[in-house]
This record gives C-alpha cells, sequence and structure tokens, in this order.
C-alpha cells in the first residue's frame, strides 16, 4: 500500500477559496486554515467553561456498550483532565454510509494527533453522531457500481415520518438480506465469509441505525481511542440544558445575524447552504421520536404540523425541565457542540463550510468565536486491478479523477465506429423521403388524400433503419468490449456515476477484497493534511 497526494480541480468555488485563504471568505471565520491559528484557538479555550467530568461521564456511559479500548479510556481521562478536542460527525449511514464517513473520521484522528505532537498539550478525537438527524432516506441505502451503472440497494420503504436516526428501528433480518445483496455484488473473497460473520454480530447487538453505526464505526477505529457521542443521546440532552436555554434566549438575535451573513455569503457568488430566515427558531420540537421544526411568530415558538406553540417562557421550561424534547438543527449544531467540548477544531466537509461560513456573529452572540475549521480529507482509494488497467491505458489517476477516462472512452468508441455503414444508412434514408415525396406529390395530383398514412410509413422504414444502425453499434461495440471494458473498470471505480468514489461505495468494498486491516493500514500512510486529494495504492 502506497500514498501518493494528487492535485485535482476544486469544483466547489467556496472550498476552493477557503484552501486558497481568499480574504473575501476567511473574513467569514475568526481563525484563518493555517498552523499558528491552533495556538491561538488554544489560547481562547482557556476561559471557555467545560463541566468536564459529568461530560466524560457521559460520553463512557454512551461507548459502556461497545467495549472501550485502553486508548479511548486515556482520552476520556485525558478530557476529563485538561484536553481539548478535534470534532468531526456524521449521520448514522447503513455499513457507515459513504466513504467519507470514515474519511471525516479519519481526519479527526489524524488532526488530533498532529496537534497533540504540535502544541504539547492533549488533543483528543470525538466524533458526532447525527442521530437526531431524520432524513432517513438519506441513510438508508448503500450502492454497488455494475457495467457503469450504480445498483442502489435500500432498506425498507420510504420514510414517512420524521424519526430521528437514533430512535428509527432496524429489522435485523431485512438489514441482513441487504447486506448480503450487497456483498453478493462485491464477489465472494477469502475476507467475505468473516466480514459477514463480524457485521451480523454487530447487527444483532443493533436496535436503530445509530447503534448499528456507531458500533461499526467503533470496530474500524477502535485501537485509535476515537471517541463517540451521540446528538440525541438523552443523557447528553439533559447535559445541554443550560445550552438550550441560552439558544432559546438569543433566538431571535441568531436568526436576524445568521439570515445577514447567508445574504453576504449569496452576494460573494458562493449561494444559500442554510435558506436562512428571520423567523426561524433554528430548534425542533421532539415528540416520540419525530424532529417539527420551529419557527417564531408573534412571541410564539410554533410548529402547525404538530400543532404545537410554546411562549418564550415555556420554551425555557422545557430546556431546564425536559431538554430531550428539543433538538437542534444546522444552525444550533455546530454553537452546540461549543457549548459541549472544548473545541480546537471542527473537521468539516463542503456542505459544513458552506453553513458554517454563516455562523461567525451567531456564535459571538453567544460569547465564542468559530473554531478552526479543517476540510477534511479527500480520499480515492485504487485497488490492483485499476491500477494495472491505468498503467496499460498510460492514464495517471489525477487525470482519471478529472474525467480523461470518459472523454478516451468516447475517443476510441468512435475510432472504431462504423461510418461507413452510417454514410450507408443515412444515404438510404434521404432516397427513401425523395421516394416518399415524389408519391405524395402524385397522389396529390390524382386527389388522393393519404398523406399521413404515406407519412407514417416513412417513419416506420426510417425507425427500421436506425434500428439496424444501433444493432450495427452493439455489434461493433461489443466487438471491442474487452477494450472498452477497461474504461468503464476505471470509471466505475474512480468515479461511479460521475462522482468521487467516496460519495458513494461504503468501506466494505474494499475491505472484502483487502481484508478488515485496511483502515488500520491506511492510517499508517504518511498522510499531511494540505488540502490535496490523497491517492491510495493497494
Amino acid at each position: 500500500m502506497k500514498l501518493a497526494q494528487i492535485e485535482i480541480p476544486v469544483t466547489n468555488p467556496l472550498l476552493d477559496d477557503y484552501r486558497n485563504q481568499k480574504s473575501s471568505i476567511l473574513s467569514f471565520f475568526h481563525y484563518p486554515n493555517r498552523s499558528e491559528s491552533f495556538s491561538k484557538r488554544l489560547e481562547d479555550l482557556q476561559n471557555h467553561p467545560i463541566r468536564r467530568e459529568r461530560l466524560v461521564a457521559i460520553i463512557r456511559d454512551f461507548m459502556e456498550p461497545l467495549e472501550i479500548s485502553d486508548k479511548a479510556e486515556k482520552h476520556l481521562q485525558e478530557l476529563e483532565d485538561n484536553a481539548v478536542v478535534i470534532v468531526g460527525g456524521q449521520q448514522s449511514g447503513l455499513l457507515t454510509g459513504p466513504l467519507y464517513s470514515v474519511h471525516k473520521a479519519i481526519s479527526v484522528i489524524l488532526l488530533a494527533k498532529e496537534q497533540r505532537e504540535n502544541l504539547g498539550i492533549p488533543v483528543v478525537p470525538v466524533f458526532w453522531i447525527a442521530g437526531e438527524d431524520h432524513d432517513i432516506d438519506e441513510i438508508n441505502h448503500t450502492f454497488t457500481a455494475v457495467n457503469g451503472r450504480l445498483v442502489k440497494h435500500i432498506y425498507g420503504e420510504r420514510s414517512k415520518s420524521k424519526k430521528m436516526a437514533s430512535t428509527t428501528r432496524l429489522d435485523v433480518e431485512m438489514t441482513r438480506e441487504l447486506i448480503n445483496e450487497t456483498f453478493k455484488q462485491y464477489g465472494e473473497t477469502v475476507y467475505t465469509e468473516k466480514l459477514l460473520t463480524n457485521i451480523d454480530s454487530i447487527l444483532q447487538k443493533s436496535t436503530t441505525y445509530t447503534d448499528f453505526f456507531v458500533q461499526l464505526m467503533n470496530w474500524l477505529f477502535k485501537e485509535e481511542g476515537l471517541l463517540f457521542i451521540d446528538a440525541a443521546n438523552p443523557k447528553l440532552r439533559e447535559y445541554e440544558a443550560p445550552y438550550f436555554e441560552q439558544l432559546i434566549q438569543h433566538s431571535e438575535t441568531i436568526a436576524n445575524v445568521v439570515t445577514i451573513r447567508e445574504a453576504d455569503l449569496a452576494e460573494l457568488g458562493y449561494g444559500t447552504p442554510i435558506g436562512a430566515t428571520k423567523e426561524a427558531a433554528n430548534l425542533f420540537y421532539v415528540r416520540d421520536g419525530e424532529r417539527f421544526l420551529l419557527e417564531r411568530h408573534d412571541g410564539k415558538f410554533i410548529n402547525h404540523m404538530a400543532n404545537v406553540q410554546f411562549s418564550k417562557s415555556e420554551m425555557l421550561t422545557l430546556a431546564k425541565e425536559n431538554p430531550t424534547c428539543l433538538s437542534n438543527n444546522v444552525v444550533t449544531r455546530p454553537l452546540m457542540q461549543d457549548m459541549v467540548f472544548p473545541v480546537l477544531a471542527f473537521v468539516g466537509g463542503p456542505g459544513e463550510l458552506a453553513y458554517w461560513s454563516t455562523l461567525k456573529d451567531a456564535f459571538e452572540t453567544l460569547n465564542m468565536k468559530v473554531p478552526v475549521f479543517v476540510p477534511r480529507m479527500n480520499i480515492t482509494i485504487v485497488d490492483r486491478q485499476v491500477q494495472s488497467i491505468l498503467d496499460e491505458l498510460q492514464i495517471s489517476v489525477a487525470d482519471a479523477l478529472a474525467g480523461k477516462t470518459t472523454v478516451l472512452k468516447t475517443s476510441y468508441e468512435e475510432k472504431v465506429y462504423d461510418t461507413d455503414a452510417k454514410k450507408v444508412i443515412e444515404k438510404t434514408k434521404q432516397l427513401l423521403q425523395s421516394q416518399y415525396e415524389g408519391l405524395q406529390e402524385h397522389l396529390r395530383n390524382h386527389n388522393i388524400h393519404l398523406e399521413k398514412l404515406v407519412d407514417k410509413n416513412l417513419s416506420f422504414h426510417e425507425a427500421q433503419l436506425d434500428f439496424i444502425m444501433r444493432k450495427i453499434e452493439q455489434e461493433i461495440l461489443l466487438k471491442h468490449d474487452v477494450e472498452l471494458r477497461k474504461y468503464r473498470i476505471i470509471e466505475d471505480r474512480i468515479l461511479p456515476g460521475g462522482g468521487l468514489q467516496e460519495r458513494t461505495f461504503n468501506p466494505f468494498q474494499f475491505m472484502n477484497e483487502y481484508g478488515e486491516d485496511l483502515v488500520k493500514e491506511i492510517l499508517s500512510l504518511p498522510f499531511a493534511i494540505n488540502g490535496k486529494h490523497n491517492a491510495i495504492f493497494l
């Protein structure tokens, strides 16, 4: 296994400008993404109050069923003492969800190690599971790629309610069926049976999406001491009670400043990632595990679908006495993370960067600063078959990631295309059209009105000629299928569905081929968190 860091075009202008430290976007943050920002952030955290002992007890309680490793226990003890944290997070996807969930965890772990060494203090990696998210249709599936076509493997039916991932139950048999169907697409290897046995053992101990997700992630990262916490955990919600009170007290101001900041962002051409409004409460009301977004109208916090409305004082009472019925949205989640943890840096993707760009004034409203925002690492895994084909066709990984494979495949198809056959068929169609025009004129001269029938007959013959041409094309492509399949394999593995691999596949596709220690081996590579794309050759 080896690592190559490569430059590829960045298609997200906000991310590109942030990485290049363009002043227009850096004005939306308190700290630029530079090495000296971490020591400055550390100084600012000295006055940041954290109830460490209780927080660690909550994390330990949540992780107890996961078999806490020695390193995780060490990190818990450090957090209880004086450690700061690197935080990243993701929704509770099936089979960990897309690979970028794993890449986020890797980024968090490596950045924590790097800053522990640079700053000379304990820096602990934390993975914040967005178990309160309720869009189950975003997490209830995984993909495989077959002959240039993505196959979507979906658990159950489309979700009709807005239940949180942490309260949405998984049926063991249905989930097992989805996993087996997915692994069949991977193909059986010497590692398949053991992987399926381990996954099934974890599945049988899981009752919800979040249970299954966190146990799989802990299996992959246990030895790194990655700490996990679920945003929907009832004990964490109780711990957050005074922070919910602050969010309610400042709800109007937060909505106003975020709306203004987002308008500034849009004016610079970066869009409106949140769709902020001044009426937003930026909090959900939770009832029976289902979330309802609240808005503010005439001094009330309202959701018509749930038929609920609360005064500000009633909301404050809820926060104090029943905080489990409150939940954060994309605006208040970063604020809550910063109140809960001593966050040195947050690791996120392009989407998170976009909405964090709107939050500077919201953080200031609560007398806080936006932590250092570090874009997660992008990783593409290049298996041996793909590497061999790339070498044979003399295509670099950078070129493949930039879409050059599709261009070369099209060029090859044009090269083998039977242009003579196409010319003959086109000439035949022109002759037909000429003959039919003569027929139409003859019929009109003899006052015979069959124009529609003649046109229909001509269309039938043209369709038959088109059918013959398609069959010729199919035969040609079949004749050259061995060569064309090489291009398809690169497309399927490197840019499945035209997008980055990490947005489509889960890690088990590669673990099935290279073993369950794959993530551990990846973590041993000499990464540098520098914005370059990481190609890992297996």
